[in-house]
């Protein structure tokens, strides 16, 4: 199996498994709250409603981010991947601000929670298929690097928070404590807030076409002046699509070269950044020392 169809196997196993685990907390949450009445599981099951349409807005927009290239986007559909980032990160903060009017509506007029059990079993369940699902998409960012799982991944760690929050919740009003519910409720509020901002400042990252950090540029010129021939190499310029890097560069060369010999270590070049970061995808154009000289003095 070629490397872009594994990762297009990983990428859509993993959004599919994300969608299957919203759908089915959010089926459980809702019948959970009905019998409950608590406003820590309503959040639960307000966040997991919105993880849904993330995910299933995740989904399409990987599956669009794998197209190739074409003639109307030559550096590939990637930032898809980042668009939907962004609307994660919309969604989540919607999920956040309901949930937080809910608790303080909840501290001023305090209600008794009814079956507070099956939330608990329910909590449990949430647990187990947050964790496993977890697990599953840290290994395919690991194998991929694709923001938009990434992105998913970030908003159901929150989610791993919250129910662990609600958990506590749920047994602390069972055990006499039903002001703590909404408490915890706000919290919850506030961190997923908190997650939506990192989602939508990484997903920003890449559409600004932010450079890659300064360590990896200072190396890819190092490896570059490192090839036998190559006398220094400038005007680095690199952004991210996807899970690709585009790098393109200006490669300082004798200009009493032979062009077939320029070429050659041109190509040198890009296989030394692409043997330490694969997934560099580079463009160099080489400059006579000559023109070089010019330049500085300029």
């Amino acid at each position: 199996m070629s490397v872009d169809a594994q990762r297009a196997r990983l990428l859509s196993l993993a959004t599919s498994a994300s969608l299957s685990v919203a759908v089915t907390l959010v089926v459980t949450k809702a019948i959970a709250w009905w019998l409950s009445g608590s406003v820590s599981l309503l959040a639960g099951l307000t966040d997991s409603l919105l993880d849904g349409a993330a995910s299933l807005l995740n989904l399409l927009a990987v599956r669009y981010s794998l197209r190739p290239a074409d003639d109307d986007h030559r550096y590939g559909h990637g930032k898809a991947e980042s668009l939907s980032g962004l609307g994660q990160a919309l969604f989540i903060a919607v999920s956040a601000v309901l949930i937080g009017t809910q608790a303080l509506d909840r501290l001023q007029h305090p209600e008794p929670l009814g079956a507070t059990g099956w939330g608990i079993l329910v909590m449990l369940l949430s647990l187990a298929l947050t964790a496993a699902l977890l697990v599953l998409q840290g290994h395919v960012i690991k194998r991929t690097g694709s923001l938009a799982v990434y992105a998913d991944s970030l908003h159901y760690r929150s989610d791993l928070l919250l129910n662990t929050s609600i958990l506590v919740a749920l047994l602390l009003a069972r055990y006499g404590f039903p002001r703590m519910d909404a408490v915890f409720g706000l919290g919850i509020a506030g961190y997923i807030l908190w997650s939506a901002g990192q989602i939508a400042r990484e997903s920003l990252t890449v559409l600004m076409d932010e450079e890659l950090p300064p360590e990896v540029g200072a190396r890819m010129l190092e490896l570059v002046c490192q090839v036998p021939g190559v006398t220094g190499a400038h005007d680095l310029r690199t952004r991210v699509s996807g899970d690709r890097w585009f790098v393109q560069l200006h490669l300082e060369l004798p200009g009493e070269m032979r062009l077939s010999q320029a070429h050659e270590l041109c190509d040198e070049a890009v296989l030394a950044i692409r043997k330490e970061y694969p997934r560099a995808d580079v463009l160099v154009h080489a400059d006579p020392l000559e023109v070089v000289g010019n330049e500085s003095v300029s």
